[in-house]
């Protein structure tokens, strides 16, 4: 199978690994342009196209002024099926329609669950159990093509998004070569997705990042660990911004202090009252600075019992 792959974040590599180690004929790679990043605007190429150069397939770059070109050439190689994973673009109809066997995308949730750019962190901010991998064909829609197959995966209580989306990408590597052969074998039929329970996941922004102090104990956790690495979960502590890295539930009593409040701070953790239950802060980011555990924070930093978390 021929095959043109269309991809830019860590979380396609795998993805592409998977296809090249299996022996498919990818013979073309389509990819985010080179960005200037970092406090010295280094110029730093999407991890596809590192990898896509280190196994010797062709490049080439999705800028604002060369996409009727880029199309163009994706058409002129005739492709069995253009494979999409965390692209980060809506696909044009003529490239929907071109392949005999379609666009085929690796979405990381259940769907029709969290369609949209954010899936994982979604899923973990509202506290689901289970997520997994869809195997689809795309159409003009977001997320809402025919499903060629799922695999559910379990969410650990204590996994980050960043953990889980690493954990996801394997998965959907593996699906996706296993979806492709029945496909070519003709042992798989695409499935409509129902609206039933369907839900969308946006984009992501810093408007998410203040913690509620107000809310249940597992709430705020759940904001925690679905906001890392990026965008973070944020409060202010005696005026100065903190990124809580890390925490899980200490509690689930209600304590008789505001929400935000300070319980005790000591090598093990700093204990904030929610609005029920206590949270256990273990590693934490002053603004430009290196992620510490609490006990090292408050070696520099006193933290009193009492003392208000804002946000």
């Amino acid at each position: 199978m021929k095959i043109v792959f269309m991809g830019s974040p860590e979380f396609s590599v795998p993805s592409l690994e998977a296809l090249v180690e299996a022996r498919f004929n990818v013979s073309l790679v389509v990819t985010q342009p080179d960005r200037q990043k970092g406090r010295g605007q280094k110029v730093v190429e999407t991890p596809v196209k590192t990898y896509a150069r280190q196994v010797k397939v062709p490049v080439i770059e999705w800028g604002r002024d060369n996409k009727r070109q880029v199309v163009q050439h994706v058409l002129d190689e005739k492709p069995d099926a253009i494979v999409v994973v965390a692209f980060g673009h809506i696909l044009r109809r003529e490239l929907l329609d071109a392949p005999k066997y379609g666009c085929i995308n690796v979405h990381a949730s259940l769907l029709p669950r969290w369609r949209g750019v954010s899936p994982v962190h979604y899923s973990i901010l509202h506290g689901d159990n289970w997520t997994g991998v869809t195997i689809m064909k795309m159409d003009a829609g977001v997320d809402t093509g025919p499903m060629l197959s799922q695999h559910s995966v379990a969410i650990d209580p204590e996994e980050t998004s960043g953990d889980l989306l690493t954990r996801l990408a394997g998965v959907g590597a593996d699906k996706l070569v296993m979806t492709l052969r029945d496909l070519e074998n003709e042992k798989i039929e695409a499935e409509a997705q129902g609206q039933v329970g369907a839900v969308y996941a946006p984009k992501l922004n810093r408007s998410l990042s203040p913690i509620r102090w107000g809310r249940e104990v597992v709430y705020v956790h759940n904001q925690i660990r679905g906001l890392q690495p990026w965008p973070g979960a944020t409060t202010f502590l005696n005026g100065k911004q903190l990124k809580i890295i890390s925490a899980r539930p200490y509690s689930f009593d209600t304590q008789d202090v505001q929400p935000g409040t300070v319980i005790a701070a000591d090598e093990n953790g700093i204990r904030v009252g929610c609005g029920e239950g206590v949270l256990l802060i273990t590693v934490l980011q002053n603004p430009g600075k290196r992620p510490m555990t609490a006990a090292e924070y408050l070696r520099g930093y006193k933290v009193e019992p009492g003392t208000l978390l804002t946000s």
